[in-house]
């Protein structure tokens, strides 16, 4: 336990490093910038939109124009980088599922991630650590036993989807980086993400569970998130596949009883899968689908969860 502590206390402590980041200006990018930035490390956020990281960050915050897609200017920033971050995508859940929009979620990450690794291949001084978005959904829709690092992929659209990202950022380790895919739960925080969009009902005493109620959501306190990435960054015993998840998941009827609870509000208003799905089509997946993801990795390398029950989380965060 002391060997973990310490080495735990070792990377929390390690030198600054020049970071670039793409996809800076979602719910988890701006997060993490933010607290890149007070860590004392130098970031250099990959854009479209120069105006808005303008509004979001200090002038302390660098910004290099892409497209997200092909190389460009922008790649001469990787040169002599300590690491990149990369969670470019289009939103999961911003629209309905349809062969377009699928398209463009895949896309938008496939395309990100080889443009990223194409331009480290071309560096002279090669970053240090390539860390890669994807997420627990890589493990598709387990409803019995919980899920490792180790345990095979899963065979729906998303699965298929974390399969194929983290394949393309692990062609970096071809070229002497250390790759860490983030197979990332749900992220808890009242600013964005799941957790806002469940605020309203509950708020009008609706609130209750989507679909079944028995399917495993893996989640995470954000701040406990934030953390996580920081020691996958640091800490160089980590690499592969990482879940970003507490330690105690939740199925989705025990999420809402304890949102409830933290709220004071009841939680009663199921909403039925047939009612989900003619909403949302096949989306409907991202919530009737869900599997008990266990931190392993992290736990073994010694990080210690602020947060590691859901009362826990929900009782911080609904101050």
């Amino acid at each position: 336990m002391l060997v973990k502590m310490f080495r735990y206390l070792k990377a929390e402590g390690e030198d600054p490093m020049k970071i670039v980041v793409a996809g800076g200006t979602g719910f988890i990018g701006r997060s993490l910038v933010e607290r890149l930035v007070d860590s004392g490390h130098t970031a250099l956020v990959l854009t479209r939109n120069r105006t808005k990281i303008r509004t979001l960050y200090s002038p302390t915050v660098q910004v290099a124009d892409w497209d997200g897609r092909s190389s460009g200017d922008w790649a001469r920033h990787l040169e002599g980088a300590d690491a990149v971050i990369n969670l470019a995508g289009e939103p999961i859940a911003a629209k309905r599922w349809t062969s377009v929009q699928k398209e463009r979620i895949v896309g938008s990450r496939i395309e990100s991630t080889s443009a990223i690794v194409g331009a480290i291949k071309k560096s002279t001084k090669k970053p240090q650590v390539l860390i890669n978005a994807s997420g627990v959904g890589y493990y598709g829709d387990v409803k019995v036993g919980g899920v490792t690092e180790v345990s095979p992929n899963g065979d729906d659209f998303f699965a298929r989807l974390c399969h194929q990202w983290e394949s393309a950022a692990r062609e970096a380790e071809h070229h002497g980086v250390r790759v860490v895919a983030l197979r990332t739960g749900i992220v808890l925080h009242k600013s964005g993400g799941v957790l806002k969009r469940f605020l309203l009902p509950f708020n009008l005493f609706v609130g209750g569970p989507l679909g079944p109620g028995t399917q495993w959501l893996s989640w995470i306190h954000r701040e406990d998130a934030m953390r996580a990435i920081l020691f996958a960054l640091e800490n160089r015993s980590l690499s592969g596949a990482v879940n970003i998840a507490a330690p105690e998941p939740a199925t989705m009827s025990e999420f809402c009883a304890e949102l409830g609870k933290a709220m004071g509000r009841p939680s009663w208003f199921s909403v039925p899968e047939f009612a989900l799905r003619l909403v949302l089509g096949e989306m409907v997946d991202v919530v009737i689908k869900g599997q008990r993801a266990i931190p392993k990795k992290l736990l073994d390398a010694g990080f210690v969860f602020r947060f590691p029950t859901l009362s826990e989380a929900l009782s911080d965060l609904m101050k």
